[in-house]
C-alpha cells in the first residue's frame, strides 16, 4: 500500500478500502452499484446559494444549477463520470453546484442514458441531443464551458466533435477531469500506477467498457475520442492526478490534440488520484476548482 503525502488522500483511501469487493467476489448488477457513487457524491451538500431545477432536454432528463452569484449567460454543461454504467444528477449534484458557485455560472448536468440498460451510443446521442436543446434555449455557446470527469471527460469530448460534425456552434471550451478517452484500458499508466489508484483497477473499468460497448468496438471514435479528428475543436484544460491509471489518456489526448492544432492546458497534480475534485472532503479539490475556475473565466469572460 503506498505512503501518501497528503493525509487526506490516505483518509480516503482507507473508505475505498472500507467498501471495496474482494478481486474474486460476485459482482452486483448495477442497479445496485449505483446508490454508492450517489452516497459518496452527496457526502458534502451542494451549496446553500444553488438554486437547483429538474428539467428536461432534448427530451433528456437533467438538472439547472443557478448560483445566487451567477453571471448573465456564463454556462457550464456537465457530463458526470461513472463508466457510463453508474453515476448521474444525484452523484454529481454537489460538485456541478460547487463549480458553478466558484465559476460564477449557471450549471445543466446532463443525466444521460445508463449502460447496459442503455448501451452505446445511447449516452453519446443524450449528450448531443442536449448539447442541441441548450442552444435552443438561447444560452451562448462563445459563454459555455462543456466539462466531464471520468466517463463524462470523454463524453465531453466526443459531445464537441459530434456537434462540429453536426454544424452546431462549438462552446469556449471543454474542461476535462481524469477523462477517460480510450475504452481499449491499454496505455502505461495501467502498470505503472495500478498500485496505487485505489479507485479504478483494470477489472473495474473493463467491467465498465463491457457494459458500455458489449462486444463492440472499442476505437470507435464515438466511444473513445482519443482516435477522433480533433480538428477545430475549443480549448482543453484537462487535469489528471500522478497517481490514477487514467494519465495516460490524458497525457495522449492532450498530444493528439495538440497535433489537431487544439490549444490544451494539461495539469498533472502530484500525489492526486482519480477525479479528486469530486470529493469535497480533500482541500486539493477546492485548490482543483480554483484552478479550472480561473480557466473558465479566461475563456467566457
Amino acid at each position: 500500500m503506498p505512503t501518501w503525502r497528503d493525509p487526506e488522500v490516505a483518509g480516503l483511501q482507507a473508505v475505498f478500502a472500507s467498501i471495496a469487493l474482494p478481486p474474486d467476489a460476485p459482482r452486483p448488477p448495477w442497479p445496485e452499484r449505483r446508490p454508492g457513487i450517489d452516497a459518496l457524491g452527496a457526502a458534502a451538500p451542494p451549496p446553500e446559494s444553488c438554486l437547483i431545477e429538474a428539467i428536461e432536454l432534448g427530451g433528456v432528463q437533467a438538472e439547472k444549477i443557478a448560483p445566487s452569484n451567477a453571471a448573465a449567460d456564463r454556462t457550464i454543461f456537465y457530463l458526470h463520470g461513472g463508466g457510463y454504467c453508474i453515476g448521474g444528477c444525484a452523484s454529481h449534484r454537489t460538485m456541478a453546484a460547487r463549480m458553478a458557485e466558484a465559476a460564477q455560472a449557471t450549471a445543466f448536468v446532463i443525466d444521460y442514458r445508463l449502460a447496459p440498460e442503455h448501451p452505446f451510443p445511447a449516452a453519446h446521442d443524450d449528450a448531443l441531443a442536449a448539447w442541441r436543446a441548450m442552444l435552443a434555449l438561447g444560452r451562448d455557446p462563445g459563454r459555455t464551458i462543456i466539462a466531464g470527469d471520468s466517463a463524462g471527460g470523454g463524453l465531453s469530448v466526443a459531445c464537441a466533435v459530434a456537434a462540429r460534425d453536426a454544424g452546431l456552434p462549438l462552446p469556449a471550451g471543454l474542461h476535462l477531469i481524469s477523462p477517460w478517452v480510450n475504452l481499449t484500458n491499454a496505455s502505461p499508466a495501467y502498470q505503472a500506477k495500478g498500485e496505487t489508484d485505489f479507485i479504478i483497477t483494470q477489472q473495474g473499468i473493463d467491467e465498465f467498457a463491457e457494459g458500455y460497448l458489449g462486444a463492440g468496438d472499442r476505437r470507435n471514435p464515438k466511444a473513445s475520442p482519443l482516435f477522433a479528428d480533433l480538428a477545430g475543436l475549443p480549448p482543453m484544460l484537462i487535469q489528471v492526478g500522478s497517481e490514477e491509471v487514467l494519465m495516460s489518456d490524458s497525457i495522449q489526448l492532450a498530444e493528439r490534440a495538440g497535433f489537431a492544432l487544439v490549444d490544451v492546458t494539461l495539469r498533472i497534480w502530484p500525489d492526486m488520484v482519480h477525479i479528486w475534485p469530486f470529493f469535497a472532503m480533500l482541500s486539493a479539490s477546492g485548490r482543483a476548482i480554483a484552478e479550472s475556475t480561473a480557466w473558465i473565466k479566461a475563456r467566457v469572460g
